[in-house]
């Protein structure tokens, strides 16, 4: 049952993100090399190849593909296997290492299928590149849904999407930050369960804001006619 106590012990906090992007030196010229490398590389190397697209197109949906299945779409001209990266489902995988594994499996499924590797042209190699993230405080904080939703409205688009995507796979908590507090400190397991169904790969940033805001401006309305 959700609880209707107006405060809580432990507040929510909202951060913020700042990414900055660094080569690895890494090259991939065909499909060897690129799922060679993707099985050694840093997690944030993976990170950063199936996420920065969501914060550079963040008003386009649905969301562009990752960018291994753009270089194998348009680069390498191999059209299935790159509908099949853009395919792999991101909310399915609860850590890094199971997304990076899932993403070699279908290289490696198409490789094994195969007997002759298109290779880029000069200049059309695939880069390999580094996510490096800074978290910074907010002025931000909720001690009670009503605030929580307040925050939310306030907060910048890269705080959502840290509590939503980094909070649960790079940093594998294994959920949002959100549902989490929600749950835990708020005991409002129905709406933290509402939070994780939805899949935030789908929205950009700002409709994701909104479905988001939507859901606790219902949940604080049903409260409010419990207590009546």
């Amino acid at each position: 049952m959700a609880s209707t106590a107006q405060q809580t012990a432990d507040p929510f906090e909202f951060r913020s993100l700042l990414n900055l992007t660094l080569l690895t030196g890494l090259r991939a010229r065909d499909l060897a090399e690129l799922v060679q490398h993707m099985r050694t590389v840093p997690g944030a190397v993976i990170y950063h190849h199936t996420h920065h697209f969501l914060v550079q197109h963040q008003f386009l949906s649905p969301e562009p593909p990752n960018d291994f299945a753009y270089w194998v779409s348009n680069i390498l001209l191999e059209e299935r296997l790159g509908e099949e990266l853009a395919a792999v489902d991101l909310l399915r995988f609860p850590t890094l290492r199971d997304l990076r594994n899932a993403l070699i499996q279908v290289i490696q499924g198409f490789l094994d299928r195969s007997s002759n590797l298109r290779t880029a042209p000069p200049g059309e190699e695939f880069h390999f590149m580094q996510s490096v993230s800074y978290v910074m405080p907010t002025s931000l904080r909720a001690t009670n849904l009503a605030e929580f939703r307040d925050g939310l409205a306030r907060v910048s688009l890269s705080s959502i999407a840290y509590h939503m995507f980094d909070a649960r796979l790079r940093l594998e908590r294994a959920d949002n930050d959100f549902s989490r507090w929600l749950e835990h400190s708020l005991g409002e397991e129905q709406l933290a369960e509402a939070f994780r169904k939805v899949d935030p790969y789908t929205y950009t940033w700002d409709g994701l804001r909104r479905r988001l805001l939507g859901m606790v401006g219902q949940k604080l309305e049903e409260n409010s006619r419990g207590r009546a």
